[in-house]
């Protein structure tokens, strides 16, 4: 009996290497045939009888081994992204399961609540355990293929499973292309704050768990991206609840990169039991990585994600009380008050320092020293001269002597040995977000803010915020947990919430300082930040990706300028259409002297800037952000329509040369310098290039004529 199955075996691989090597040849024959279709390629590449699942723009092939490639169709032209590979596998003790063997297939037309569709389901066979894996690509989501993978013990013995990986896949770097070959997005969440969007060098390596990756960082959104100058590829998952997976890439070498889904769990699977790894996804898209993130947010919709509905005066200016640091006293507030009107700011935020203690957030008695009285005072001075008020808070945090953890320890977030979970920043400890008493501790407290205190808008802060480590807490009665990582969205649901409830149309900014924001918290705020960013091209990406997430009716704000490149590069939040905001100070109520000082220097510069953004409320547009690779065009630009205008933004340290004005219509137009007032000429939208020299940027108003 084993001499049968050992020589059919054989057999079977005996014929796939003599099918791997007619691909070969055939392959070679298509890389000839530059403009060969998708539907010619199908037919060219593979044997016939090989499963495959074709949509307009992806084609997922797998060979008789059930190893899966990627082959992106754009324009009748077709990409085959990289080899086959073990796409997806379980890994044991002792064993990495990845060939299993070819046994049925399956193409169907499927409609489920995301519409009509393809659907594949192959099987195979590896020794006593059986993968079933169902493709699904649908009509309204033509460049997404969406995996459901089961495993199954066919056996007599049980299988202990320590991890499962899904949509492994090897990207083969462009021939010939320069360096760097691939660009990236990273969605993990770091201590040290890396930037989001970066260009990939050998040996890198990145896990980008979704899990704690420190103390207090971690969460994420779930889906990363590497692309090449002509075509790129993304993978995650669209489970509709935070999962602990990692989506590690890496380069090992200088014509490869790697991506993958991978989730870390003990699994013991019984004979004759079944498993459903999380359901995963590959994107494929021409430019960066902006679509794939928009149809990550297209397809979660379906699954019931909406964005909130921001007030109308959440585009106005933000003026905020920081650059006075925690010792910021009412009396520096209200002495500026007057130029912060003069200038035209709209709203003016009390940050961090008004507290006794984080976790209690009782009123400094030093500071107020008639408590509520004095802080609603403060508003009412605020809105009296024609500002709205907006309160910094950091919720799920409090210090060990707050009166909160004395009274109600069993409050507290607590690690698998019994440990108190530490927030670096405020040397504090987490609270338990799955916890109900937790919840309506900080409903109540937002409800003061805004009703008793009369604040218009909350700022939640806090790098803690974006992820919160597994709660083993006995008091909590949780049925698992990760129902705390889990439960994190609803707890900042029911603060948005309550905030609505007593005043409809409260501003809810989210600060995550430097995380990448989880997706799923997403939909419980109005209004994103660039978020502690280090960098002006921080300020740029982290906008680019917010919008591609978020779409364009949340304003996203390029938090204080004083974080940008020099501390003045106001065109980074305007050019992409981010709302303008600065921590400045008086000079004349500071004893230390620094960037954030309010020079008559700085307040001209602050004057001009404030008027090109009131003039021209680029927020309120739609920021066009297929039309520019952030990575491999040069130099960086973003675009964003009003009505029939567009308006280009140039980023760059030096440059001389001819530029592209995408996105115009077959009409002529004229091209000024809004910043300057400058007339730069007419174009004809039909083939749009400008000549143009500037130093860090330039900034254009294109409009029709």
């Amino acid at each position: 009996m084993f001499s049968t199955k050992r020589t059919i075996l054989q057999s079977d691989n005996n014929l796939f290497r003599r099918l791997r090597a007619a691909s070969a040849a055939m392959l070679w024959i298509f890389f000839t045939t530059v403009f060969a279709t998708c539907s010619f390629a199908v037919a060219a590449e593979v044997p016939s009888d090989n499963p495959r699942i074709q949509g307009d723009n992806i084609r997922i092939e797998f060979d008789n081994h059930l190893r899966s490639r990627v082959v992106a169709c754009f324009d009748k032209k077709e990409a085959v992204l990289g080899p086959f590979t073990s796409s997806e596998t379980v890994t044991t003790a002792d064993k990495l399961w990845t060939g299993f063997l070819l046994t049925s297939q399956k193409h169907e037309r499927t409609k489920d609540t995301f519409g009509r569709g393809e659907r594949l389901t192959v099987e195979g066979k590896s020794g006593t355990l059986t993968k079933r894996v169902s493709v699904t690509v649908y009509d309204d989501f033509p460049a997404m293929a969406f995996f459901d993978v089961q495993y199954t013990n066919t056996g007599t013995s049980e299988i202990a499973i320590k991890s499962w990986t899904n949509n492994a896949y090897t990207m083969n770097a462009q021939r010939g292309a320069d360096a760097p070959a691939f660009w990236s997005y990273q969605s993990g969440s770091y201590e040290k704050r890396p930037n989001w969007v970066l260009p990939l060098y050998t040996n890198f390596r990145q896990e980008n768990y979704q899990g704690m990756n420190a103390s207090d960082y971690g969460g994420g959104t779930p889906i990363i991206d590497v692309w090449r100058r002509d075509v790129g590829m993304a993978v995650g998952h669209v489970e509709p609840r935070p999962k602990l997976v990692s989506l590690p890439v890496s380069m090992p070498d200088a014509a490869n990169a790697k991506i993958a889904v991978r989730f870390t769990k003990a699994i013991s699977l019984s004979p004759g039991e079944s498993f459903h790894t999380f359901r995963t996804f590959v994107d494929v898209h021409h430019g960066d990585y902006f679509r794939a993130l928009a149809d990550y947010r297209r397809f979660m919709m379906k699954q019931g994600f909406q964005m909130t509905t921001p007030p109308n005066n959440a585009f106005g200016a933000i003026w905020c009380a920081w650059g006075y640091g925690r010792s910021v006293q009412p009396k520096q507030v209200y002495d500026s008050l007057p130029t912060a009107k003069r200038l035209g700011f709209v709203w003016v935020t009390l940050d961090d320092g008004w507290q006794n203690n984080v976790g209690d957030w009782a009123l400094d008695p030093k500071k107020f020293p008639h408590g509520d009285a004095d802080m609603k005072a403060l508003v009412d001075r605020i809105h009296q001269e024609g500002f709205k008020a907006q309160l910094w808070w950091s919720p799920l945090s409090a210090v060990p002597d707050s009166q909160l953890l004395r009274d109600h320890p069993d409050y507290e977030l607590l690690n698998r040995d019994g440990s108190r979970r530490k927030i670096s920043w405020w040397n504090s400890y987490y609270l338990c977000p799955a916890e109900q008493r937790v919840v309506e501790y900080h409903k109540a407290l937002a409800r003061k803010i805004l009703v008793d205190w009369g604040f218009d808008g909350l700022k939640l802060d806090g790098q803690h915020m974006n992820g919160v480590p597994a709660c083993y807490n006995p008091a909590h009665h949780h049925a698992h947990p990760e129902d705390s990582v889990e439960g994190l969205p609803d707890f900042f649901r029911a603060i948005y919430e309550a905030a609505q409830s007593v005043k409809p149309g409260a501003l809810v900014e989210f600060c995550p300082c430097g995380t990448t924001f989880s997706f799923f918290t997403m939909p419980h705020f109005n209004m994103s930040v660039a978020s502690d960013p280090s960098s002006s091209f921080q300020v740029r990406s982290k906008a680019k990706t917010l919008k591609a997430l978020m779409g364009d009716n949340i304003p996203f704000f390029g938090d204080h300028v004083e974080l940008s490149d020099g501390g003045n590069d106001f065109a980074s939040t305007v050019g992409v259409g981010g709302v303008v905001g600065t921590q400045f100070v008086l000079p004349s109520l500071v004893t230390k002297h620094g960037k954030s000082d309010l020079t008559s220097a700085r307040e001209k510069e602050f004057e001009k800037w404030l008027r090109i953004y009131r003039d021209k409320m680029l927020p309120k547009g739609q920021y066009l952000g297929q039309l520019y690779d952030i990575g491999f065009d040069a130099p960086e630009t973003h675009a964003i329509r009003k009505d029939k205008t567009i308006y280009y933004a140039f980023f760059a340290k030096q440059w001389k040369g001819s530029v592209e004005l995408r996105g115009l219509e077959d009409r002529n137009y004229s091209v000024v310098d809004y910043v300057t007032g400058k007339s730069l000429g007419m174009v004809s939208g039909h083939n749009a290039h400008l000549p143009i020299e500037f130093s860090g940027n330039l900034l254009v108003e294109v409009q029709p004529q």
